[in-house]
């Protein structure tokens, strides 16, 4: 890999540059160089892959740490994939970006619009949707089944998803003879573009429908039914295939993504599949020792403490955290104990506290004595 130049230097960035100032150098790189750009400049075709190749490397946290540490050899099996693949939600909802959506732009630049790459065809799957669901702490932990209503695209009933009025049926369109193409001259090159007259579909709907004005759509309430499996947690992502918008002239549906918020728990906390409780206590039953009541996801159980126990000292409760997702059993809970010392003392307990610390002494307080004895070392 000798001689080969430094990604940070092909996409002019700092090897300190965020994900964010990768993706704008990349996308101003890779416009500037692209071969549809420079028709027959081999010097920007190379430069092009170049970018392209230093991008795929360094929007990868994985092979970016490999790279950073190693240099080219660190890569040298991955590096110069290509662009990567294109993915995300439709229908204007969050999605799941990656380089796809820079190459979106890129050719929208240059083509004036997302489908000038090739033509629309006539079916077309739906868009796939975004649901945000917040569930409560306990229910993120025994599993729910929730009733959404989503707000989508259905395909019209009137016209059957056909977009034409009864009795009447789509013409071919004169703009492009039924291609969904036209050829369009910009600059010093020529490109087929998506057919402006039809949208790409290569008819033209003479008389439209009255239910959805032509689409073959239109937008409605469903309520959906979705279980929410045990164990699932903030940015959990539920795939509900089949339950997004209604594709176009008989495409397939898009799918449902539910991502699930968990709400706080005034008495839990959870690490991955640990369920974290902190449990005051007396100082007196810390001393002593016995038995205290902790409350768990399924209800109170009695944990056993010994004599003795100091502040900040965690227990395990086997098998009372959080079902594993992946069905790899269930975690623990850590229940961490924090003495309490009384407040508002009235006399008799003052003077049997007196009595006790008079015939105590440091013998029961090891710690104590411990830290002056270290005192008393390094003062010599």
């Amino acid at each position: 890999m000798a001689g080969k130049q430094d990604y940070y230097e092909i996409l002019g960035v700092s090897r300190e540059a965020s994900g964010d100032a990768l993706k704008k150098a990349y996308r101003n790189l890779a416009k500037q160089f692209h071969p549809d750009a420079n028709p027959g400049n081999k010097n920007a075709e190379e430069k092009f892959k170049q970018v392209n190749e230093a991008y795929e490397v360094l929007q990868d946290s994985h092979k970016r740490a490999a790279y950073d540490r190693f240099g080219h050899a660190g890569v040298q099996a991955g590096a110069g994939a290509g662009a990567g693949r294109a993915g995300g939600f439709g229908g204007g909802v969050s999605d799941f970006g990656d380089m796809g959506d820079i190459f979106s732009d890129i050719f929208e630049g240059f083509f004036g619009g997302r489908q000038s790459a090739r033509a629309q065809t006539k079916s077309r799957r739906g868009a796939d949707l975004r649901y945000d669901l917040s569930i409560g702490f306990l229910d993120s932990a025994r599993g729910k089944e929730v009733h959404l209503n989503v707000p989508r695209m259905e395909t019209c009933e009137v016209c059957r998803g056909s977009g034409a009025k009864s009795g009447t049926r789509a013409k071919t369109c004169s703009a492009c003879h039924g291609a969904g193409q036209v050829r369009m001259s910009q600059g010093f090159f020529s490109v087929m573009r998506t057919c402006p007259t039809c949208g790409g579909t290569g008819e033209i709907m003479g008389s439209p429908c009255a239910g959805c004005g032509g689409e073959g759509r239109k937008r409605m309430l469903r309520k959906i039914t979705v279980k929410i499996p045990p164990g699932v947690d903030t940015e959990s992502r539920l795939k509900i295939s089949g339950e997004g918008e209604a594709g176009l002239h008989g495409g397939p549906r898009g799918d449902l993504y539910v991502v699930i918020r968990v709400e706080p728990h005034p008495l839990f906390k959870r690490e991955d599949d640990l369920v974290l409780c902190e449990i005051p206590i007396a100082f007196n039953a810390a001393a002593l020792g016995g038995e205290i009541e902790v409350p768990t996801l399924n209800g109170k159980v009695t944990m056993k403490i010994p004599a003795g126990t100091q502040t900040g000292k965690t227990f395990r409760l086997r098998g009372k955290g959080f079902p594993n997702l992946r069905g790899l059993g269930t975690g623990d809970q850590m229940v961490t104990v924090k003495i309490e010392t009384p407040e508002r003392l009235n006399e008799k307990q003052k003077q049997l506290l007196k009595e006790f610390a008079s015939v105590t002494g440091e013998e029961g307080y090891p710690e104590i004595r411990n830290f002056k004895h270290k005192i008393r070392t390094w003062f010599k």
